[in-house]
């Protein structure tokens, strides 16, 4: 048992069989899946759909975080993508109009270059990840604002639209067709940190840098490659999110969402301060705060009300993948155990 709960996916998912639990007695029809159009609908289908984005954002985090470093600039990259596929498909680029592989294309390599720009400030520059990708965080709304001439771009009467719009919001065997992308990058990343020596090399950086370049590491590329990964990873949740909502809205498009991919990656039971990672547990923790979300809104929630208590929720699940902690909640039960049985 103890090698069980030891296992670092085990907490994460107690925390996410148990929102399930509490949702089956609390939330009216939670559960109820039926076939619509075709495909499966319902609360735990729209969970696994919505969920998508955050967790290309969190694989990408966890190999960030696993170095010691942070990219807070992926949600201004969301926006970014979004804004470049959507004005692309909608003709106002006046640029391969109305090609949706121009479209694709062009917003992956948008995530390419804000990863490998954030990558050579912390590997070359040697600015502190977090200050590094701040400058993007701050300056990536107004670009995707410029690209947008400050408006909401829609794509209701584009030629390419249906196809766009299947990406994020399409279904493929009455599943999700977003789904499906998740599960493809994540194979990607586990091959190359499971199967390659590119994983022990992260692990490496994170638990010491300096012994790690001395041993013949190269920790530049190392950097370089992960943040490079993460805009990438960003670049699509950007096209799913756009996609689902048939447009781009640079003021509200990923706002945040970078906080709720760190939030994923602690409570996959990730140290913040790198070194040990698991990108599945990362997963696990994604679709824990998505079902979070999903459960307040089904309960009827007031939407003040949400953030505060989706951080209450949360400090209390990292409070108990803390080790220490919980010998001290344990030990303090049985000794008032021990004290009632006495008197």
């Amino acid at each position: 048992m103890k090698k069980l709960t030891r296992n670092q996916i085990f907490w994460p998912l107690v925390a996410l069989i148990v929102l399930l639990i509490y949702n089956a007695f609390f939330a009216k029809n939670f559960f109820k899946i039926s076939v619509v159009d075709g495909h499966l609908y319902g609360n735990l289908i729209d969970i696994l759909k919505n969920f998508a984005p955050l967790a290309l954002l969190s694989i990408g985090m966890t190999l960030v975080i696993a170095t010691g470093g942070v990219d807070i600039s992926v949600g201004s990259v969301v926006a970014i993508s979004g804004a470049i596929a959507c004005s692309i498909i909608d003709g106002r680029l006046g640029i391969f109009n109305h090609s949706l592989v121009s479209a694709l294309v062009s917003a992956l390599l948008s995530g390419l270059a804000c990863g490998l720009w954030n990558g050579f400030l912390v590997a070359k520059v040697k600015i502190q990840p977090m200050v590094a990708t701040l400058i993007l965080l701050t300056a990536g709304r107004g670009i995707a604002q410029l690209i947008t001439k400050g408006k909401i771009v829609t794509i209701n009467s584009a030629p390419m639209m249906k196809e766009y719009y299947f990406i994020g919001a399409g279904y493929l065997l009455g599943l999700p067709f977003a789904l499906y992308i998740v599960i493809a990058f994540l194979f990607l990343v586990l091959l190359l940190v499971k199967r390659t020596a590119f994983g022990l090399f992260l692990q490496s950086l994170g638990i010491n840098s300096k012994s790690s370049m001395l041993s013949g590491i190269n920790v530049d590329r190392i950097k370089l490659v992960v943040y490079t990964i993460s805009g990438f990873l960003a670049s699509i949740a950007g096209i799913l999110i756009s996609s689902n909502i048939k447009g781009a809205d640079c003021n509200n498009a990923g706002l945040f969402i970078e906080l709720d991919a760190i939030l994923s990656v602690a409570i996959g039971g990730n140290s913040l301060n790198g070194g040990k990672f698991m990108v599945q547990a990362s997963i696990v923790g994604a679709l824990f705060v998505q079902c979070l979300t999903t459960t307040v809104y089904a309960l009827g929630v007031p939407p003040e009300a949400i953030s505060l208590l989706k951080a209450i929720v949360i400090i209390v699940l990292c409070l108990f993948q803390s080790d220490s902690f919980r010998q001290r909640v344990f030990k303090g039960f049985k000794r008032s155990v021990k004290g009632a049985d006495a008197a």
